[in-house]
C-alpha cells in the first residue's frame, strides 16, 4: 500500500498550484472545475502528489495563522538559504532564517501565498 495524494482545501487553489509550479517545480497532473478549482499537482520526479482544491462544503484552515510545527509542506533542496532567498523574492514571507539542527540537517521555514508552511531541508542523512 501506498499514499496516493495529499488533500489541501484552501482559499485560491489556482494562485497557489501557479506559485508551487513556478518556484518550487511542481507539474499539474490534472484539473478540473469551472474555472479550475481543484489541481493534483507533483513533485518533479513525480513521487508526491497534492490535491489543492476549494470546496465550500468543509473548512479552509487558516494557514497563515496555523503553526508551522502543526502542518507544512517540505521540500528536498541543495542550498535551503538560497532557495529560501528566492522564494522570498517570489511572495514568500519568512518565518525562519536558514539553520543548522545538532543532527546536521539544515532547514528553514516560509509561507506561500496564502498562508501554507513550506519547509526547505537538507537532511545531513537522507530518507529515502
Amino acid at each position: 500500500m501506498r499514499i496516493e495524494h495529499l488533500a489541501l482545501n484552501v482559499a485560491n487553489p489556482a494562485e497557489l498550484t501557479r506559485w508551487l509550479c513556478d518556484n518550487l517545480g511542481m507539474g499539474i497532473l490534472r484539473q478540473f472545475g469551472d474555472p479550475p478549482n481543484a489541481f493534483f499537482v507533483a513533485d518533479s520526479g513525480e513521487h508526491t502528489v497534492l490535491e489543492i482544491y476549494s470546496n465550500p462544503d468543509g473548512p479552509i484552515p487558516d494557514y497563515a495563522t496555523m503553526n508551522p510545527l502543526t502542518l507544512h509542506l517540505a521540500f528536498v533542496v541543495d542550498d535551503v538559504a538560497g532557495v529560501r532567498e528566492r522564494l522570498l523574492a517570489a511572495g514568500a514571507s519568512s518565518v525562519s532564517e536558514a539553520l543548522r539542527t545538532p543532527g546536521g540537517d539544515e532547514l528553514a521555514m516560509v509561507r506561500a501565498p496564502g498562508g501554507l508552511a513550506i519547509q526547505l531541508m537538507k537532511r545531513a542523512t537522507p530518507f529515502v
